[in-house]
């Protein structure tokens, strides 16, 4: 109903233009505890205004009609209500103003810069004609505004981020990327501009009841993954093992650990090994998960080894009774709980979507003459592998589930295709990340033929 005024040549931004006024009519109130009861019966004349309170404190002129009152108050009226015309006034209206319940009185609205949203002074300020995709979808980690702004919004940047600072009150710096995600090195790291506040990096946020803490200029996080960490996390068992190969700070891993799963958590990148030892130990998980730094390739089939080496235990103390017991019996003590480390993963982990299906050799021959440690000689399954990986999109993502397959096939040496039938590959649409290019994430038990295979 109420728009900001416009003013599309500004490129400092002056929050002194936003103050616009509008001339209403008030109904205002003599007794308060009626308030309730004229709400309701001028239900379709009143003035109802998102973020703006319906009841407001009543203007002077309504004191010198109401003698001696105190403190009173008024509901807006809609514009169309005018003061000066009785004929726009509802049958209601004019009958509590003539019974002297209500009185009619002018009311300067006033909605400045502070009433505003993000997107009202967005609007107010950007072309006409690049108001269908304003740049509103900027992610936030911990008290960072990230922003990816497309090259026509890049005259505005100072405003925008001018703007996000007013509006977002947890929100203390505002960064632009100025690069692609792994341009820069192969730690998925990226060049930035800092538009607004301090440049001050190492940020706290929570996902899955974790607490994460890193430096954000050095590791690579995206807070849009949130769901997809959920996702998979939900498929690790507790007692299960789990690889995780590109652990970056430890969104999988971390998670993991508090479901009381083993998992060995590896990432090359210095930086983000040093923010998985801290959150490791921050959410009180190092019992169950083992931090590395070694490249990928070579700690698949290093980790696997270990695993088969290392005898662990890991005893859960029984959480007391709150059940008070009767007087001269004690309760009993439940058990405590103990996991011990499987011999074989459950689960491998491959989150660097730019190359990780470039890792899967590793897997061939990985538990060569080594038959007797799977099914029917142990009650272990063949692992699962959940690997990411980019390709184009489309409306149904047959043709992508095709290619990544292909892929798939190609770095195994054994045909495999979409499905989610036993021994197919479930391709799974995480994210768009460009206007041609998505993320998937390819899951699919280990074959047995490449994973038994004998490599010479």
């Amino acid at each position: 109903m109420f728009r900001p005024p416009v003013n599309r040549t500004m490129r400092v931004l002056d929050r002194s233009f936003f103050k616009q006024k509008y001339d209403l009519a008030a109904a205002c109130v003599l007794e308060k505890k009626k308030i309730q009861q004229f709400q309701k019966l001028l239900h379709n004349d009143i003035l109802r205004v998102d973020r703006y309170l319906t009841v407001r404190s009543a203007p002077p002129s309504a004191y010198e009609v109401f003698n001696n009152a105190r403190d009173l108050k008024c509901f807006l009226l809609k514009p169309s209500i005018r003061l000066d015309d009785k004929s726009t006034w509802s049958s209601k209206l004019l009958e509590l103003v003539q019974s002297q319940q209500i009185h009619v009185a002018p009311y300067e609205l006033v909605l400045d810069y502070d009433y505003w949203t993000y997107h009202d002074i967005l609007s107010a300020v950007l072309p006409e004609a690049e108001q269908d995709e304003l740049p509103t979808g900027f992610s936030v980690v911990g008290h960072i505004a990230h922003l990816n702004l497309r090259d026509q919004y890049l005259p505005y940047k100072d405003t925008i981020a001018a703007v996000i600072m007013d509006k977002s009150p947890t929100i203390r710096t505002v960064i632009n990327k100025t690069n692609d995600v792994g341009e820069e090195n192969e730690f998925r790291t990226f060049k930035y501009e800092l538009l607004a506040g301090k440049d001050e990096m190492d940020v706290a946020t929570k996902e899955q009841d974790c607490l994460f803490e890193f430096d954000y200029s050095k590791v690579y996080w995206n807070t849009r993954l949130g769901t997809e960490h959920h996702r998979v996390v939900e498929k690790f068992q507790p007692g299960e093992a789990v690889c995780d190969v590109m652990a970056g700070v430890g969104p999988f891993a971390v998670p993991a650990g508090k479901k009381k799963v083993f998992v060995f958590a590896n990432d090359l990148n210095p930086e983000s090994y040093k923010g998985l030892l801290t959150n490791i130990a921050r959410n009180k998980v190092s019992q169950f998960v083992q931090p590395f730094q070694e490249h990928g390739r070579e700690f698949i089939k290093s980790s696997a080894k270990l695993l088969q080496q290392i005898d662990r235990d890991v005893e859960i103390p029984s959480k007391a009774s709150r059940v008070k017991s009767p007087k001269g019996s004690s309760s009993p003590q439940r058990p405590s709980q103990i996991f011990t480390q499987p011999k074989v993963f459950s689960h491998y982990v491959m989150n660097l979507p730019a190359s990780a299906l470039t890792f899967l050799p590793s897997f061939i021959g990985l538990y060569a003459n080594q038959k007797h440690l799977f099914h029917p000689h142990t009650s272990a399954e063949m692992p699962w592998i959940h690997v990411y990986c980019f390709s184009t999109k489309s409306d149904d993502n047959v043709e992508e589930g095709k290619k990544v397959c292909a892929e798939i096939s190609e770095h195994l040496g054994h045909e495999v295709k979409p499905g989610r039938g036993n021994g197919e590959v479930e391709v799974w649409d995480v994210r768009d990340v460009a206007p041609n290019k998505r993320m998937f994430c390819a899951s699919f038990k280990l074959p047995e033929e490449v994973a038994f295979r004998d490599v010479k």
